[in-house]
């Protein structure tokens, strides 16, 4: 178990890291933020916000990165002090660690850099609880030994995160054995609900997804048993400056906490009736 503040993450209930994919504005962040407080607190899941300060990993160089690392910060800072909740953004290299550091609770490593040796160490050694997302290349079992990278510095707080592999041009498949295997590894699980639904680079120089799986992709993992739930949610998907075709809309959030609270509700029961 790791705890992030109030929060433990690997407790009797699954943590929902939820929010935009990216810190477009104030306004977006914190409609988002206050939502997603109110409805996780009235399904009683522990709740932390996400939001990427900046997106460096981008097809084209016309994509939207960020409205500026200092501003973007600078707003996540006040959701977590407004809201008082714990907030997770993504590092992408040595120098950004630090600096990201003084305002998240959570540092994130993005999947396609889940194997940069000095990135992984140097988020690590700041003592932060890091979420490692597992790389659409890598085979679960590998994890392992990306997180012994973190671990070797002294910091045990470490996360993996399922996130889809590629299965050809343009697609992602889930292997829901992946987050058995990763969990045998000895730490935290999160299943990542809606970017497992992306279509990369699908829509041209701009990711496709299916956000209609995305509420029974959540209920299977939630099924199968995970310490957390990532999703990217957003007041107008549709406006999004980034992942608009694969986040799931504001509105639909509630249904996905019913469905995710239902499967759990169900499996509990099962767990005692056969004890």
């Amino acid at each position: 178990m790791i705890q992030v503040g109030e929060i433990t993450v690997g407790g009797d209930r699954p943590v929902i890291i939820a929010g935009p994919c990216a810190v477009e504005s104030r306004e977006v962040a914190f409609e988002t933020a206050e939502k997603a407080k109110q409805l996780t607190a009235k399904y009683n899941f522990p709740f932390i916000f996400k939001s990427s300060y900046k997106k460096a990993n981008r097809l084209s160089g016309d994509s939207f990165a960020t409205i500026g690392d200092r501003e973007a910060l600078r707003i996540l800072a006040e959701v977590r002090e407004v809201y008082v909740v714990p907030v997770i953004t993504d590092v992408h290299s040595v120098d950004e660690v630090v600096t990201a550091a003084e305002v998240a609770d959570i540092l994130q490593i993005p999947a396609f850099l889940c194997r940069q040796t000095d990135l992984v160490i140097a988020a690590a050694r700041t003592g932060k609880p890091v979420n490692i997302k597992k790389g659409q290349f890598m085979a679960p079992e590998d994890m392992g030994e990306i997180a012994k990278k973190a671990t070797a510095t002294g910091n045990n707080k470490v996360m993996l995160t399922e996130r889809g592999t590629f299965f050809g041009y343009h697609n992602l498949v889930v292997d829901f054995r992946s987050l058995i295997i990763m969990k045998e590894l000895g730490y935290p699980v999160i299943f990542d609900s809606t970017h497992s639904l992306q279509l990369p680079s699908g829509s041209g120089i701009q990711s496709g997804g299916q956000p209609q799986f995305v509420i029974p992709f959540a209920k299977a993992a939630a099924a199968i048993g995970i310490d957390g739930l990532f999703l990217e949610i957003h007041p107008d998907p549709s406006s999004a400056l980034c992942d608009a075709a694969s986040m799931l809309h504001l509105d639909h959030f509630e249904s996905y906490l019913q469905a995710v609270d239902q499967i759990i509700s169900r499996r509990d029961a099962n767990a005692s009736s056969d004890s």
